[in-house]
């Protein structure tokens, strides 16, 4: 008799969770105030030693979000722009000359190809007299960015920059699972990136089926990093500065979003008016629109993986990021968290089956939209209003 060997689909049975899927258990605290909270990690890299302080809120490399203009204003509250692929080397020289206070908060993003790593070593050759008026200096870090993390030959591509660009730090992603974030953070990666499927205008999900839940993710990602003196950066699934707490509380030490930086002044893309409202066009890097500009196309072999919205356009980044700031302060001094790195430790997650109340949903957006559009005419009501922490 011949003896065939089947192999069964494996499953596995643990739920995977989303942001969606929890709230944070809320613990007594010895806080009085959100004031008194510290939302700036100092974090050492594990293959460069390079010190870095900042707030670990990263803006996504889509150039309609990671732009040089966006960078410019992250970087007046220590926040992070992973800056899009598409600026040429003279761009790049001409504004890190100008904004050398924005070296330590941008990376410079990378495909893998031949042509894209050739360019990515000459923008990390560009020298540039720092900020401080000491030694020149150029770009610190450097963003590898795939869809799929999981090929071989991206791993080798990050030994390869790991071993020809030994003095940047490396974020590498997409991947989702430990395994795999080990697999990077040994190959030479400092960060990986961890997320598929979850972004607002990504449909990784609806078009291949694979994916991960994203706080799960972070939490399994977190653990395989940490064991091994690496770091992660939450990528994608975040609507509301909560979701950003919750995955700091899941373990994150970057979160980033594209989403909630889109439709803004400092965003890419042009404003257009339609029936007297403004709007900002946002979309996925795999979609149509993203290969078309840059690519001249979807190739024959492989199907767009991205939605393309207009964002209705939100004014200066400055209400978004002070709404973010103040969500991760808010949140600490609920878990009773002096400082930011505090969280992961004093989270405790609870499963829910509804978050919020959605009775005046539509009025609350309202409002939100009134606020951001009447702080960028430099007037907001909301914020004269006494505060009582």
């Amino acid at each position: 008799f011949r003896l065939f060997l089947v192999e069964m689909v494996h499953i596995e049975n643990d739920v995977k969770l989303d942001f969606k899927d929890v709230l944070i258990r809320p613990k007594r605290s010895t806080l009085r105030s959100r004031a008194e909270v510290d939302i700036k990690r100092t974090i050492i890299f594990k293959h460069t030693g390079r010190s870095w302080t900042g707030v670990p809120v990263m803006v996504a490399n889509m150039d309609t979000t990671g732009t040089f203009e966006m960078a410019r204003t992250m970087t007046t509250h220590c926040m992070f722009v992973a800056v899009h692929k598409h600026y040429s080397v003279a761009e790049w020289h001409a504004f890190l000359t100008a904004n050398p206070a924005c070296i330590p908060y941008v990376a410079a993003s990378s495909g893998t190809s031949e042509a894209d790593i050739a360019k990515l070593k000459e923008i990390c050759a560009i020298q540039v007299p720092s900020a401080t008026g000491e030694q020149p200096t150029g770009v610190h870090f450097v963003c590898l960015d795939v869809a799929n993390g999981y090929s071989e030959h991206f791993v080798d591509c990050v030994r390869r920059v790991r071993r020809e660009l030994p003095h940047v730090v490396i974020i590498a992603g997409n991947v989702v699972t430990g395994e795999m974030t080990e697999e990077l953070i040994l190959s030479g990666a400092d960060i990986v990136k961890v997320g598929i499927g979850p972004g607002s205008v990504c449909i990784t999900r609806k078009q291949t089926g694979v994916g991960y839940p994203q706080l799960s993710a972070v939490l399994e990602c977190a653990d395989a990093a940490h064991g091994l003196g690496g770091c992660i950066v939450a990528d994608g699934g975040c609507t509301c500065p909560g979701d950003f707490a919750k995955a700091f509380g899941a373990g994150a030490d970057f979160v980033m979003s594209g989403g909630m930086f889109s439709g803004h002044e400092e965003s890419g893309g042009e404003v257009v008016e339609r029936n007297g409202k403004k709007y900002k066009l946002f979309y996925g890097m795999s979609s149509d629109t993203a290969m078309k500009k840059h690519a001249g196309g979807v190739a024959e072999y492989r199907a767009s993986e991205g939605k393309t919205v207009e964002v209705p356009y939100k004014g200066p980044v400055e209400s978004t990021i002070l709404d973010v700031a103040g969500g991760l302060r808010s949140a600490c001094t609920y878990v009773g968290a002096s400082k930011l790195k505090e969280l992961s430790r004093r989270t405790t997650f609870i499963r829910c089956t509804a978050q919020l109340n959605q009775v005046y949903a539509s009025n609350i957006e309202y409002a939100q939209g009134i606020r951001s559009a009447t702080k960028s005419a430099g007037d907001d009501p909301v914020s004269k209003r006494p505060r009582t922490d």
